[in-house]
């Protein structure tokens, strides 16, 4: 069955987080839920550990940020939208295991996107939240590498 339309759009998202070369650093997989929700799930292990054995707040920033923005592209298939600003509530420190980043939209459809992200642990507690600006760019996701619409992928 072919993939079309918003549904192709989601999967081409998807495409272009796992070609990223920051997300190689990082064992983690994106999935775009629905017109503004995204998930990215990921594990917390020593590799991202600070000084006093827990994750650094790079890991809390990234996941957050990554979860908030493909929650807002998701509403934008011609553009690729830039942070302009987020700001972090670190709510409890983590030290292993698996973790949701949980991503939705909020407000905004034409040039800034308001989205929220938060982590949640594998006892279902939130660790961190955040919320994130965004504003579309002259970038056009079509001329990103990883973009690639379902029907792209099969012709490779």
């Amino acid at each position: 069955m072919a993939v079309s339309g918003q549904a192709a759009h989601f999967r081409a998202l998807e495409s272009l987080y796992a070609a990223a070369p920051i997300n190689h650093k990082f064992e983690s997989r994106l999935e775009i839920l629905s017109d503004g929700v995204s998930r990215i799930s990921f594990t917390i292990d020593e590799a991202t550990h600070h000084a006093a054995g827990a994750a650094h707040g790079t890991i809390y920033f990234k996941m957050l940020d990554d979860a908030a923005f493909y929650a807002a592209n998701s509403l934008v298939s011609d553009r690729f939208l830039l942070t302009t600003a987020f700001n972090l509530f670190l709510t409890k420190p983590i030290v292993a295991g698996p973790i949701i980043a949980e991503g939705h939209w909020i407000s905004g459809k034409r040039r800034v996107f308001v989205a929220d992200a938060r982590l949640i642990d594998a006892e279902g507690e939130e660790c961190a939240r955040g919320t994130g600006t965004f504003m579309r760019s002259r970038i056009p996701l079509a001329d990103l590498p990883g973009y690639r619409l379902p029907e792209q992928q099969r012709s490779k």
